[in-house]
């Protein structure tokens, strides 16, 4: 045991030995370490002369464009001013002298409906108004764009449910008024007037591009909630015409706004019928107006030759009804400056103004339901029957007599297209349609 104990502290010994003897070990020193510094970026000077040479050939450029959008512009500025439209020499036509000169059934004074597309509510809220005075005597100034606001709505409802075929624009129809006031009422036009404008003038450009914009990311989109459009729709009325009310006081009363179609308005909004003349559908009966404007497709309208046509609107107006009217506006004996609206003989002759006259126009887009207004008188001169129209666009009042022109009896025939009166003043006629089937 002793022996073996040895034994192993020698070997122990002798390690220990051995380990001192052996040389230290030198450590190896850290590698050098790289510093990064900023320096001026360095340009070259070739390539710097090549792009300050296309800077300047750039800007060479768009001085050009510049100059030459600037010749284009004075162009077509000149151009504009120069510009000419194609009339015809009044001096020549007897016309009546004033307002003063037609027998008229009593209307309030013309409206103005500036930079809007809206004609057809400014004028059938004007033939309602009078009918409410012919019926009641009463004075009731009613509100235009509480009706546009509400078929704002329904263009929209239908744009909805038609899933995109179906019209957003700022025409409609005379026939619209009624049927959005049995919906929603209507309100005087002091509870909401409907322009935010502090000067008062009606501007619907904003509004209808962002009501088509709408319209086009629902349809792209797919978005066929109607309760989700109809809400946006509603927030870009409210911010361009203002809210409509829901109550409302007038002369010391509060109302709903059916609650004032029913105890002020008081009209039996079915007591009044629309006319039409076209061989596109069978006379004595009733069909669809087929305009754009019509753009729920309302097939109402009673269809009856031109003579029977004119004949009941001219026997209404004598009669001291007034008519919404609606037709085309677009023709060389329209002229705002004379206040007056004749067919001149280089377009038809009067003698050939007839229904097939008026028909060819109508189905060559030559004549288009442009405008909607409001016949207010009557009388005869010349030979002719001269209406009394009271008008709401601006060229109307280009003239001597602001809001108004006279309408001779061949523009009537062949450029108007449509009328609303009272079924009071046209019995006879409507006694040659069928009873309508239950």
């Amino acid at each position: 045991m002793r022996a073996q104990t040895a034994t192993v502290l020698a070997t122990v010994l002798a390690a220990s030995a051995a380990w001192a003897a052996a040389p230290v070990a030198t450590p190896t020193p850290a590698p050098e370490r790289d510093v990064a510094v900023y320096q001026p970026k360095y340009e070259d000077p070739v390539i710097k002369q090549m792009e300050e040479h296309d800077k300047q050939v750039a800007k060479e450029q768009e001085e050009l464009t510049a100059k030459i959008r600037a010749a284009q512009d004075a162009k077509r500025e000149a151009e504009r001013k120069a510009a000419q439209v194609l009339r015809f020499d009044m001096s020549g036509i007897v016309k009546p002298a004033s307002p003063a000169a037609f027998k008229q059934a009593w209307h309030f004074p013309p409206v103005a409906q500036y930079l809007t597309g809206t004609c057809w509510s400014f004028s059938t809220t004007s033939f309602y108004e009078s009918e409410i005075y012919r019926l009641t005597g009463r004075k009731v100034k009613l509100s235009e764009i509480w009706t546009v606001y509400w078929e704002y709505v329904e263009k929209m409802r239908r744009f909805v449910r038609e899933r995109g075929d179906s019209l957003i624009d700022e025409g409609s129809e005379a026939n619209a008024v009624p049927r959005i006031w049995k919906q929603y009422g209507v309100v005087p036009e002091a509870a909401y007037p409907g322009v935010l404008s502090p000067d008062g003038r009606h501007d619907h450009s904003r509004l209808i591009v962002q009501l088509k914009e709408l319209s086009a990311w629902v349809k792209t989109n797919n978005i066929w909630d109607e309760g989700r459009v109809l809400a946006m729709t509603r927030v870009i009325l409210d911010h361009e015409l203002g809210a409509p009310p829901q109550r409302f006081t007038y002369e010391g009363h509060e109302y709903t706004p059916k609650q004032f179609l029913a105890d002020v308005v008081r009209l039996n909004l079915d007591d009044y019928a629309e006319f039409m003349s076209t061989l596109s559908v069978p006379f004595y009966t009733q069909g669809e107006y087929k305009v754009p404007d019509n753009w729920w497709h309302d097939a109402s309208y009673y269809n009856v030759p031109l003579d029977e046509w004119y004949a009941a609107l001219k026997s209404a107006v004598q009669h001291g009804y007034t008519v919404a009217l609606g037709g085309d506006v677009s023709e060389p004996g329209y002229n705002g400056f004379e206040n007056a609206a004749v067919v001149p003989t280089f377009d038809i002759p009067q003698a050939y103004i007839d229904q097939s006259a008026r028909e060819f126009r109508f189905a060559n887009h030559t004549t288009t339901d442009d405008h909607g207004i409001h016949l207010v008188g009557w009388t005869t001169l010349g030979g002719h029957d001269w209406f009394l129209i009271k008008d709401s666009a601006r060229s109307s009042r280009w003239g001597k007599f602001d809001g108004y022109y006279f309408y001779r009896d061949d523009y009537v025939r062949l450029k108007m297209l449509t009328f609303v009166v009272h079924k009071d003043a046209v019995r006879e006629l409507l006694a040659k349609f069928a009873p309508a089937q239950p």
